[in-house]
Order: structure tokens, then C-alpha cells, then sequence
């Protein structure tokens, strides 16, 4: 009630100034209502959830290696460019989930699906192929080789032909042998490289286990603190409310005098505009008023009783001069005519302003001196305090709900109580100290096998590297016999007289010939192991592991029973139609979220939906609803404001004949100046003949000198007065003006006051609901944000399943990166060394015949040549000169007659033609 007097008072401040445009504005402004701001619903503050670090970085960098790996997947990308079959897939699992028959082979849509699988792996079914042809033919080539052999065929007679390009076949066959070798030497380091990374990958699996354990034991130890702390929050909620609860009257009245002032006080502004004025200038006119009265009342009552003195003075002297122009000198001719002009001037010594007949103002001072007792000032200050005084208001009207605080205390500490309970009604903690116990125990138990795995390790590792000592053993050769075989070779020796150093390179090199047939079918038999098995598990498991498809296969709904949509809500809920997939579960684990949120837990026990029916309850919601503030019935002005309004617009200043008092003011004292009168009167005295006549003239004009010096005088000092303070024209213009205007501005300003009560009158309600609204919402409000708080936490703080994911991940580091990746290095490797083995093969025995010492040789003898041949150069038929041209001693020569040497041995390669050989 006290603000809305303070907001009456102004604008009847307002109205009464309505001599703004004749006075200068007050550089002073009234005092306003505060114009602070009532705080917006404040962010709590929960802090931060203990959080865990996990220690497994599940990634992997192969190094150097890296490249081999690259060299292979391109290799199989090669070999198995196709997708991956995750349709097919899908299809032959359900169908074998189901139990396929024998029969039911036969049915065209299980032919066709056969079709589809031997079609995806139609490169890998190719190269197996091969590669048992490989394990299958090359025995069988190395025994029919061994036997041609033995049958002195197949390069194995010791008998050389000679030919002109000699040196460059031995010069071709060297460099296939040396470049076959080179090649196979890359393949088995490549294959042992792979080797060794699996011994040393698999060292470094124990670190990875061991931090997978201890970070699986860390999301062990931490939830439960972690779930403490959620519910130990639910303290700050509840001690905002309580809080707010206790300090409703600054807050929810705070509110409203913040929305009323910005609704109501800008109409009052245009109130203040309309009237045209401010507080101080309306003060200031009517004070000035008051003084322009009061100087009007005083200056009428001087010049009153001035002017009756004065009209009595005058007509004194008017009448004792015409007595004196009676007498009968003034008869005389000269003297006639100037007494007859003093005659006629006599109407002249008469007074000019009748101030006896203005109206006396009295009245109207007494009126406006009842307006000004009021301490207008005051009234306003004190209803801008009042207006200040809102929130203590509102305290006073919801001492009610304040005294509820005890009961709401109670209520929001159970509650609290009910949260704490809804938390140990699940066997979180025994449940997930039993989870550790078993880490704990499982960890001793794979710790356990890791000198078995180190043995089998061992053993894997001796057996690989025996495969590669294998190959080595076959470069061995072939590297000695390339070495023996250059070096021992001398072009200007026979074939059979060739000497230890090169025999011995041409045998190496057939011992890594028959090494290489006894040992590369076992060689390629461990390449087309590896190899299917190694391929498949690279595109089948390690790739679409990579790219996520193979979550895509497992979480085919009704993949595992047609019954049963999805495989893994079905194993831990027992609900398989809940949309929970192992893609979504790693998904969410990879991001580090909350196991809540991973595994869907709201679908099975919702505790976000708990902690809102039980923080607000309906008990809670009907206190926070009985909180009324009632603002209505405002009155701007009082009656007694509205009263000396209009007892201000009727002091009677619009009576007051102010035309009449401009007029009388604006003459003179006297219609003559006295003075020039008398001066006159006693110049026409001198004019007269000297006598009694004369004497009484200037008599008289000293007369009228002193009734100007006694009576005009002063009153003209006393208008000198009023004008000197405010003159009594302006005080009474100034009146003019005002009576004018002032039943118009105080019209307006009654309106104005009426229309704001009106606008408070159908708005405040309407604010003061809308702000308790706010306020109940606050209160709510700091309960959601304690649930969306607690919603977030469970989402992406609390129980954070990174862990989950790392051990997908580090399965793949371990099984793909460690170990197929190596695995299929290694048969990639070792698959090119039995590739280049053929070529080696074949070089060999063919580099072999340039270096061993052959049994027989081309000979030929000149002189037992047939006459046919004429005088043909015999070296242009053979390859060499005989023993003469040569000049050493041939031992076949002297065996035979040299007439039957082209006889017996026409061709290395045949036996002799002789009839009774």
C-alpha cells in the first residue's frame, strides 16, 4: 500500500508542476526505487565426480615391421578384393544355428549360398589349389628327376657338349641363380623377422593384461565411491531450497518489485511527461505562487490605504483652490483669463489607480497556504521507500510457508534417505568386490600358463626358425657353389680336367637341388596351412574387426535363436528385445561413458525416473503451492492526496480578476505629476499682479508640493517595492497563466493516476502470479538440476566402461597386430622362398654342368675328318682343337685309333653306334 502512495505522490507532484515553462528545472532528481535485479535461478554447483585413470593404451604402432604388414594386406586385398560378406554370414550362421541336414544341402538356396562362399573365396581356394599341386607334384618331380638322373639323362651324364655361347649361358644361369638366391634371402629374413616379432609380441601381451586387469579392478574400486558422491550431492539441492525457502520475502518480493517497476514505473514516466513537469519544479511554482499572492495581497492593502489618504488630500486642495479663484480679483480682465485656466486644470488633481475597488485575494492565499503545509518531498521519499519496502511485504504474507521449513527440512531429508536406500537396495559393492576377488584370482590363473605359453612359444620359435634353417641351408648351397664354382672355374681347362675347387661349387650346388626337392614340399605345405588359415582370419575377423562390421554380424537380430532379437541383453538381462547390441556397447566404452548408459541400465531399474518422484513428491509440490502473494487493491492517492489536488485546482486563483489588476496597476499614482502641477500653478501666480491673489496660488502650489512629497511619494516607493521583488504585473501574470492551466493539468494528472491504478489493478495480479510461478519453478528447478546433474554423470562420469572397450581392443592388438598380422608375414615371406626355389632349381642344374668335372668331353682329330669336308676348319665343326692344338696328352686318344673317334662318339648325349659295341 505505502509503494503505491509513493507512485500517487508522484504524479501529484507531477500535476502541481505546471509552471515548468517559466522556471528553470531542478538539476536534482527525486529519489527512485532500487533498480536492482533479482537474480535469475542459480547453477548449482555439484562438483566433480571422482574419476579414475585407466592405465591400458590400447594401441599399437608396429614400427619398421609396419611396411611387411602393409606388403601382406595388400597381397590378400589382392588375393580377396571382395567385401565382407556379412549377409552370407549371417545366413550360414542361422542356418547352422538351426542344425542343417545333409539332405538339405541339395535345396537350391543353400546351393546358392555355396555358390556365394566359394565365389568370395575363389582367390584363396586358387592359391590352395596351387599350393597342393606344389606339395603334391614336387616329390613326385623330385623322384622322376632323381631317376632320370640316375639314367644319365636329365644332366646327369657326366658329359658336357661345348658350345660357342658357353660363357654367356654360364653368365645368364649365374645371375638367375644369384638373383633367385637374393630373393629367397629376403623371404626367410622376412618370414624369421615375422618370427621373432611373435616371441616379442608376445612378451609385451603380459603388460597389456596386467593394466587391462588392474583397470578393470580400478572400475571395480571407484564405482561405489562414485555413487556415494551422486547421492551425497543431494544435499546441495536440498540446501538451496531450504535456503530460498528462508529468504522468500527478498527473493519472490524482490522479483516483483523488479516486474512491477518495469511495467508500472514507465507509465507513470509518461505521466510525468504528460504532466509536463518534475516533483522540484512543481514544488518551486507553487511556492512562487504563494509569493506572488502574498505580494499581492500586501501591495493592494499599502496602495489602498495610500490612494484614500491621497483622493482625501487632493480634494482638499481642489476645493480650497477653487475657493481661492472665486475670489473677485480673478474678475479682472488679465487676471480673469488666468484664473479661468487655473480653473480648468482643477479636475486634474485627482488619483489615476483606484486600488479600493480590485478584489482582495485573501481567500486564495489561505487555500494555496493550506496545499503548501503539506511536505510534498517528504510524501514522495517516503512512498519511493515504500515502494522499496516490497520484499518485507511479501515476507509478511508467507510467514506461512517459512514456517513450514521445519516440515519441508524433513521431507526433503527423507528423501535423501529414500535415494541413499535405492542405492544399497542393489548388491553393488559385495557384487563388485566379488568382481575383483575374481580378477584377482583370474590374473593368478593367466599368469599361471605363461611359462606354458613361453614353452609352446619356444617350441613354436624352433620350429619356425628350423623351416627357415631350411632354406638357409638350401642358400647355403647355392651360395657356396655360386662361390666355389666362380672362383674354382678356369675357361682354359676341359671339362674333364676341371679342378677340386670347381667340382666342389657344381655338387653344392646339386646338393641344394636335392635339398630343395626333399624339403619344399613340407615348406609349401606350412605356407598353404598358414596361408588359409592366416587369410581367413585377416578378412574374416581381423578386418571387419577393425571397421566395426563384424558387431554388425553378431548383433543381427535373431542371429542365435529365432526367438530371440538381440544375443546380448538376452545373455545379461534375460530380455533379448531390449536394443542394447555389442556395437553400441563398445561404441559407448570406446567414448569412455558410464556403464549405466552403455548396457541401457534405465531400462531395468531407472534411477533418474526414481530420483524425480522422490525429490518432488506431492507433498512437497502442495507447500511450494500454497506460497500466495496478494498485491491487489492498490491505491496510487489516497483521497486526502486527491482532495488537495483539487483543493489546489480550487483555490479560487481562476476567480481573481486579473484584468482588473493588470489595468489599475498599469496607471500612474495621479492623473497629473503634482509637481508640474504646482510648478505650473506658481508660474501663473508670477504672471498675476503682486497681491493677495498671487500669494494664495503659490500658497496653494506649495500645498500640492508637499502633499507629493508626504503621500505620492511613498506610494510610489511602495510600487517600487513589489517590482523590485517580484513585480505585481508578472506575480499577477504569472496568476493568469496558472488559472488557466491548472484545472487542465490536474485533469491529467487525476486521469493518469486512474489509468496506472488500472494498469496495477489488472497487471499486478497477473506479476505477482507470474513471479511466484518463477519462484516455485526455482525451487523445482533445483531439483531437476540435481537429477540432469546426476543423468549426466551416470552417462559419461560414473563407472566409466572405457575398460570394456580396451579389452576388445587389446584382443585385436594381440590376436590380429601380434599374431595373424606376424603369421601371415611369416608365410608371405616363406611362400616366396619356395616360389624362387623353381627357378633355383633350375639354375642350379643348369650352373652345375659349367662347374663339375665331367668323365668325357668333344674331342675331334683333323687328319680323320672325311675328304668331304675339304679343308673346313675342324674347330668351326667341334667346340675345341685336339691334343695336338692343345698340346697335351689325351688319354681317349690313346686308347682308341684315331680313325674311329667321330664313330664312337658322335654326340655326348648318345651312346656309340658301334654295331658290336
Amino acid at each position: 500500500m505505502l509503494w503505491n502512495a509513493r507512485l500517487a505522490l508522484l504524479l501529484y507532484c507531477c500535476g502541481c508542476s505546471w509552471a515548468r515553462e517559466q522556471q528553470p528545472e531542478s538539476s536534482e532528481e527525486p529519489a527512485r526505487a532500487d533498480t536492482h535485479r533479482a537474480p535469475a535461478a542459480e547453477a548449482l554447483e555439484f562438483g566433480y565426480v571422482p574419476s579414475v585413470v585407466y592405465e591400458t593404451h590400447a594401441y599399437y604402432e608396429p614400427g619398421a615391421i609396419g611396411l611387411l604388414f602393409h606388403m601382406v594386406h595388400a597381397f590378400l586385398y589382392a588375393v580377396q578384393p571382395n567385401p565382407f560378406p556379412k549377409d552370407l554370414i549371417v545366413k550360414l550362421l542361422q542356418q547352422n544355428m538351426g542344425g542343417i541336414k545333409p539332405e538339405e544341402l541339395q535345396k537350391p538356396e543353400n546351393v546358392v549360398l555355396t555358390l556365394q562362399a566359394i565365389y568370395y573365396e575363389i582367390g584363396f581356394i586358387v592359391l590352395t589349389v596351387l599350393g597342393v599341386l606344389f606339395v603334391m607334384l614336387m616329390p613326385l618331380v623330385g623322384f622322376f628327376f632323381c631317376l632320370c638322373r640316375c639314367c644319365e639323362n636329365c644332366g646327369g651324364e657326366m658329359h658336357q657338349r661345348h658350345r660357342k655361347n658357353a660363357d654367356c649361358q654360364r653368365g645368364f644361369y649365374t645371375a638367375s641363380l644369384i638373383a633367385s638366391s637374393v630373393f629367397i634371402t629376403v623371404g626367410v629374413l622376412v618370414a624369421y623377422t615375422a618370427n621373432h616379432n611373435i616371441t616379442t609380441r608376445i612378451k609385451s601381451t603380459r603388460r597389456l593384461v596386467s593394466t587391462n586387469i588392474r583397470d578393470l579392478k580400478s572400475f571395480a574400486n571407484y564405482t561405489p565411491a562414485q555413487i556415494d558422491y551422486l547421492t551425497a550431492q543431494y544435499t546441495t539441492a536440498k540446501n538451496k531450497v531450504l535456503s530460498d525457502l528462508d529468504n522468500i520475502g527478498p527473493l519472490l518480493g524482490g522479483r516483483i518489485q523488479n516486474q512491477l517497476e518495469k511495467e508500472v514505473v514507465p507509465a507513470l514516466d509518461n505521466a510525468l511527461r504528460m504532466t509536463g513537469v518534475k516533483v522540484e519544479s512543481a514544488i518551486k511554482a507553487m511556492r512562487e505562487t504563494k509569493e506572488a499572492l502574498e505580494s499581492v495581497s500586501t501591495s493592494l492593502e499599502t496602495l489602498q490605504d495610500g490612494t484614500g489618504k491621497l483622493q482625501r488630500s487632493l480634494q482638499s486642495e481642489r476645493a480650497s483652490l477653487s475657493n481661492t479663484l472665486n475670489d473677485p480679483a480673478c474678475s479682472n480682465g488679465d487676471v480673469s483669463h488666468t484664473c479661468n485656466n487655473i480653473r480648468g486644470t482643477l479636475s486634474q488633481l485627482a488619483i489615476s489607480a483606484n486600488f479600493n475597488g480590485l478584489p482582495d485575494v485573501s481567500p486564495q492565499l489561505t487555500n494555496l497556504e493550506t496545499v503548501m503545509r503539506t511536505d510534498l518531498s517528504n510524501i514522495v521519499q517516503m512512498g519511493y521507500s515504500a515502494f522499496n519496502d516490497t520484499p518485507r511485504m511479501v515476507s509478511e504474507q508467507t510467514r506461512g510457508v517459512v514456517s513450514t521449513l521445519p516440515r519441508v527440512k524433513a521431507l526433503l531429508d527423507k528423501s535423501g534417505a529414500e535415494i541413499v536406500g535405492f542405492t544399497k537396495m542393489f548388491p553393488v559393492e559385495p557384487a563388485l568386490q566379488n568382481f575383483t576377488k575374481f580378477l584377482t584370482e583370474g590374473q593368478k590363473n593367466i599368469e599361471a600358463y605363461y611359462p606354458q605359453i613361453d614353452q609352446f612359444d619356444f617350441y613354436r620359435w624352433i620350429a619356425c626358425v628350423i623351416v627357415c634353417c631350411i632354406v638357409v641351408l638350401i642358400l647355403a648351397f647355392n651360395f657356396l657353389g655360386l662361390m666355389s664354382g666362380s672362383c674354382g672355374y678356369d675357361k682354359n681347362t676341359t671339362p674333364t680336367t676341371r679342378g677340386c675347387l670347381s667340382n666342389t661349387g657344381g655338387n653344392l650346388l646339386m646338393a641344394g637341388v636335392g635339398f630343395s626337392f626333399i624339403f619344399s614340399w613340407i615348406l609349401m605345405g606350412v605356407v598353404v596351412t598358414t596361408f588359409v588359415a592366416g587369410g581367413n582370419m585377416e578378412k574374416l575377423v581381423c578386418e571387419p574387426l577393425a571397421n566395426r562390421q563384424l558387431f554388425k554380424v553378431i548383433d543381427t537380430p535373431y542371429l542365435v535363436h529365432p526367438g530371440k532379437k538381440n544375443f546380448l541383453p538376452g545373455l545379461l538381462f534375460q530380455d533379448p528385445h531390449l536394443e542394447l547390441t555389442i556395437g553400441s556397447l563398445y561404441s559407448d566404452c570406446y567414448e569412455n561413458s558410464g556403464i549405466y548408459a552403455a548396457l541401457q541400465l534405465e531400462n531395468k531399474f531407472n534411477f533418474i525416473k526414481f530420483i524425480n518422484a522422490t525429490v518432488y513428491n506431492q507433498e512437497l509440490a502442495n507447500i511450494f503451492e500454497g506460497v500466495k502473494v496478494d498485491l491487489q487493491g492498490i491505491i496510487l492517492l489516497e483521497q486526502e492526496g486527491k482532495d488537495n489536488l483539487i483543493n489546489f485546482a480550487n483555490t479560487g486563483l481562476g476567480e481573481i480578476n486579473y484584468q482588473a489588476y493588470l489595468s489599475e496597476v498599469n496607471k500612474g499614482v495621479t492623473v497629473v505629476d503634482l509637481l508640474s502641477f504646482a510648478n505650473e500653478l506658481e508660474a501663473q501666480a508670477d504672471h498675476l499682479p503682486r497681491g493677495a491673489l498671487g500669494n494664495a496660488l503659490k500658497g496653494h502650489a506649495s500645498s500640492i508640493r508637499q502633499i507629493h512629497k508626504e503621500q505620492v511619494l511613498p506610494m510610489e516607493q511602495a510600487m517600487k517595492f513589489v517590482r523590485a521583488r517580484s513585480s505585481l504585473s508578472q506575480s499577477i501574470t504569472l496568476l493568469q497563466t496558472t488559472s488557466r492551466e491548472l484545472p487542465t493539468k490536474v485533469t491529467n494528472v487525476l486521469s493518469a493516476i486512474d489509468a496506472a491504478e488500472y494498469l496495477i489493478a489488472n497487471n499486478a495480479s497477473h506479476v505477482v502470479k507470474q513471479e511466484t510461478e518463477k519462484y516455485v519453478k526455482n525451487l523445482v528447478g533445483y531439483f531437476k538440476q540435481y537429477t540432469n546433474w546426476v543423468q549426466n554423470s551416470l552417462t559419461l562420469e560414473v563407472a566409466q566402461c572405457k575398460p570394456i572397450s580396451n579389452i576388445i581392443d587389446s584382443l585385436e592388438i594381440v590376436g590380429c597386430s601380434f599374431i595373424i598380422d606376424s603369421v601371415n608375414t611369416f608365410w608371405f615371406g616363406l611362400g616366396g622362398c619356395c616360389l624362387f626355389l623353381i627357378p633355383s632349381i633350375i639354375m642350379s642344374v643348369k650352373l652345375a654342368k659349367f662347374y663339375r668335372r665331367m668323365d668325357t668331353e668333344d674331342v675331334f682329330d683333323e687328319f680323320a675328318m672325311p675328304f668331304s669336308m675339304g679343308s673346313m676348319d675342324i674347330s668351326g665343326i667341334s667346340g675345341y682343337q685336339n691334343d695336338h692344338i692343345y698340346g697335351i696328352s689325351n688319354p681317349v686318344m690313346a686308347s682308341y685309333p684315331s680313325y674311329d673317334t667321330m664313330t664312337r662318339y658322335p654326340r655326348a648325349s648318345a651312346p656309340p653306334r658301334q654295331l658290336d659295341w
